[in-house]
């Protein structure tokens, strides 16, 4: 059998023989649209040349963090897989190759965004994958205005930052209507994390519990202003991606918040790791987000056998305890 195709080897196909210089340039104006405020019906990504550089900027890091959350809702979820997918604001597919990754098999999925350049050219990286076949790209202004079928999984990654506040409520309460599961990543931001508690209560208000990464569906114990809850997740970065963002190291981290939620009854972890976990001689201390609904500090140490060597084991944004 086969191994799977990863979006890793189908971005390299994609940008053989881009010049880096040219895909650099395209980056700099990309971050700049990327890093303000866009309306989603002047699409940034005019051609297929741009599109490719935001490929190799962003579709990396929008992976692995869509990923990582995904990968945590389905902890909370074992025993279910979605039957059917709709992607808001998917642009080249990146939520859709998480979703491949974290359940494994063919679906119905339906890509939605306003610039017709990404879908192209995500339909060209979804071809080099038999699993995403049945995958539709379909054009559609992101906002308040839009419908949604009835799906069993909508993700929403980094779309919200680009609406204004009464799109960001319509679209959350529009994914709310249509679906069994919602999973809505930002960039792990402060203003990211107000956005994302900002759906968050509106999904709780719709009847649906909160999967992950909270272990309760009640009030988030962070006072505004003083903290935000963010995650990372560790990306690989291709030579020609070290080239486009001007970097050597071979990784980047990428900080990202994200809310997952179903309404059907959900598992949710007794706590998670809210911090990188501080590893010193004979301990780790670990900064928890409880069930009970608050914030603590815990010291986990050698005396503690097994569980002292998960806890140097652990890492950002796990369940703790782990369920081994």
């Amino acid at each position: 059998m086969n191994d799977p195709v990863s979006p890793a080897d189908a971005l390299r196909e994609l940008l053989d023989g881009l010049p880096a210089r040219q895909a650099g340039q395209a980056v700099e104006r990309l971050i700049a649209n990327y890093r303000g405020a866009t309306p989603t019906d002047a699409p940034i990504l005019r051609d297929r040349a741009d599109v490719a550089a935001y490929a190799a900027y962003r579709m990396p890091a929008t992976f692995e963090a869509v990923r990582s959350a995904l990968g945590a809702f389905a902890d909370a979820v074992p025993d279910w897989t979605p039957g059917s997918h709709v992607d808001v604001g998917g642009g080249t597919g990146a939520a859709t190759w998480a979703a491949g990754a974290t359940w494994p098999g063919r679906r119905p999925v339906t890509v939605l965004d306003w610039a017709e350049p990404a879908l192209a050219v995500g339909r060209e990286l979804a071809a080099s994958n038999p699993a995403l076949e049945q995958v539709r790209w379909q054009r559609a202004r992101i906002g308040s205005a839009l419908t949604l079928e009835a799906t069993d999984l909508v993700t929403v990654s980094y779309v919200l930052n680009e609406l204004p506040a009464a799109d960001r409520a319509a679209l959350v309460d529009a994914a709310a209507s249509a679906a069994q599961a919602v999973v809505i990543v930002e960039p792990g931001t402060p203003d990211g994390y107000a956005r994302i508690i900002e759906a968050r209560d509106r999904l709780i208000a719709a009847g649906f519990r909160i999967a992950a990464p909270c272990p309760h569906s009640a009030a988030c114990p962070i006072v505004p202003g003083e903290d935000w809850c963010h995650f990372s997740a560790r990306v690989s970065r291709s030579s020609l991606h070290r080239q486009v963002k001007g970097g050597s190291l071979p990784y980047e981290d990428e900080k990202f918040g994200y809310v997952a939620a179903a309404r059907f009854p959900v598992t949710p972890a007794p706590s998670r790791v809210v911090r990188r976990p501080q590893i010193r001689k004979g301990q780790v201390l670990l900064d928890l987000c409880e069930a009970e609904e608050r914030l603590t500090r815990t010291t986990v140490t050698k005396r503690h056998g097994a569980l002292y060597k998960a806890a140097r084991d652990a890492d950002w944004g796990d369940a703790w305890p782990p369920a081994s």
